[in-house]
C-alpha cells in the first residue's frame, strides 16, 4: 500500500507564477522560478536554484537536483530523475539577434530515466523509460529504453534494468536484473517481459509485437559497439 501523498512546500524564496500548477506533495525548495502554464505533478522534489519554463509538463515523483533549468518544449515523465545542473537546450542553433521561440525542438524524458549530473541534452531528443546517462555526457541522439550511455559524445555502453544495475546478457540475449524481471535483447532493441496487468502506460508503444507480455521499446539509434569496434578495425 502506497503512503499517503504528504502536503506541498514552497520555500519562501521561491517564485510560483499565477498559473502554475503544483501537484500535491511536492516539494520546492530555495530559489527556484517557476512559470505560468507549468505543470508538476505530485510528490516532486526541486532543490535549490530550479527554473522551469512555461508549459513544461513534469510528472509524478520526479525528482529535480540542484541548478537545474527546464525550459519551454521540456516534458518528464514519472519518476525522472534530474541531477546536479544538468542542461536541458530547447533551440539547436541560438543567436542572441534572432528570434527564434517558434523553433523549439521538444525534448521527451520517458518514465523512471536517469540524467547524470552536468549532462548536456541536445533538444529535439526522447530519452527512453529507465535509460541511464552518465554525469557530464552530451546526447546528441535519442537514447533507448534501459540504455547505458555516456561521454561526448554520448555513446550507448551497455543496458541497466529498472533498479539501475547493469544488465548481463547470455548467448540467447536473456538477461535477469537485479529487480527479478527477465529482459531480452533482441536486434538492437531490449524487452522487458512482465505480466500485461501490470505493464504502465508509458512503457507500451504502437506496433507492439503479439504477446502481450513482452512490451516493445524504442530502437536505439546508437551503433552498438561491437558493431563501432569491428569499423574501426
Amino acid at each position: 500500500m502506497s503512503s499517503p501523498v504528504s502536503e506541498t512546500f514552497i520555500h519562501p524564496t521561491s517564485i510560483v507564477d499565477p498559473g502554475a500548477q503544483i501537484g500535491e506533495g511536492t516539494k520546492i525548495w530555495h530559489f527556484c522560478h517557476i512559470s505560468a502554464g507549468a505543470v508538476i505533478g505530485q510528490g516532486c522534489i526541486l532543490g535549490q536554484g530550479c527554473y522551469v519554463g512555461p508549459r513544461v509538463r513534469i510528472g509524478n515523483r520526479v525528482k529535480i537536483q540542484n541548478g537545474v533549468s527546464i525550459y519551454e518544449g521540456v516534458i518528464l515523465e514519472d519518476e525522472v530523475f534530474c541531477g546536479p545542473h544538468m542542461i536541458f537546450t530547447n533551440v539547436i542553433n541560438p543567436r542572441a539577434f534572432i528570434e527564434r521561440k517558434k523553433e523549439f525542438r521538444p525534448t521527451r524524458v520517458c518514465r523512471g530515466a536517469t540524467i547524470g549530473a552536468g549532462a548536456v541534452i541536445i533538444c529535439g531528443h526522447t530519452i527512453g523509460p529507465y535509460a541511464m546517462i552518465g554525469a557530464g555526457a552530451v546526447v546528441t541522439k535519442d537514447v533507448p529504453a534501459f540504455g547505458l550511455v555516456y561521454g561526448n559524445p554520448a555513446r550507448l555502453h551497455g543496458w541497466v534494468d529498472t533498479t539501475g544495475t547493469k544488465l548481463v546478457f547470455d548467448a540467447a540475449g536473456r538477461a535477469v536484473g537485479q529487480d527479478g524481471t527477465i529482459y531480452l535483447l533482441q536486434d538492437g532493441v531490449v524487452w522487458r517481459e512482465i505480466p500485461s496487468a501490470q505493464a504502465h502506460p508509458l512503457e507500451s508503444s504502437p506496433g507492439s509485437r503479439a504477446s502481450a507480455d513482452r512490451l516493445p521499446l524504442p530502437q536505439s539509434t546508437y551503433q552498438q559497439p561491437s558493431a563501432r569496434k569491428e569499423q574501426a578495425a
